[in-house]
């Protein structure tokens, strides 16, 4: 097993539009989404080691942030995936990604509904 270097970006809350139900199609709906990328692993990291040895994580929120206007994704699990293709093919470095994302509109109780989705290069 080699080494890696897991970069993460919690608990970002994004309106998509998104949901099969009449009520959730016309209006973007409130998501938790975060991302856990797994990178390969630069050797050393001295005390001035640049930020291209490993990825900056702004790179990671833009991908949440910033995802196209005016697209319905029938499901969340689309959502996720536009994440992922995004991300990989961002960086060659990236090896597994994984996204979760809680729908927040329908938690009655404060419950983390929701996906959770891995994906490894190919």
């Amino acid at each position: 097993m080699s080494d890696s270097l897991i970069l993460e970006v919690h608990d970002l809350v994004v309106n998509v539009l998104t949901g099969i139900y009449s009520q959730e199609t016309h209006l973007p709906q409130p998501l938790r989404i975060s991302i856990s990328t797994t990178l390969d692993m630069h050797p050393y990291y001295a005390p001035d080691t640049p930020l291209s040895a490993s990825k900056n994580y702004m790179t990671l929120k833009e991908a949440v942030t910033k995802l196209p206007e005016g697209v319905h994704f029938t499901l969340i699990e689309a959502v996720a995936d536009h994440i992922m293709d995004t991300l990989f093919a961002d960086d060659p470095r990236i090896s597994n990604i994984v996204v979760k994302i809680v729908k927040l509109a329908i938690a009655e109780d404060n419950e983390a509904i929701g996906i959770t989705m891995s994906r490894c290069r190919k």
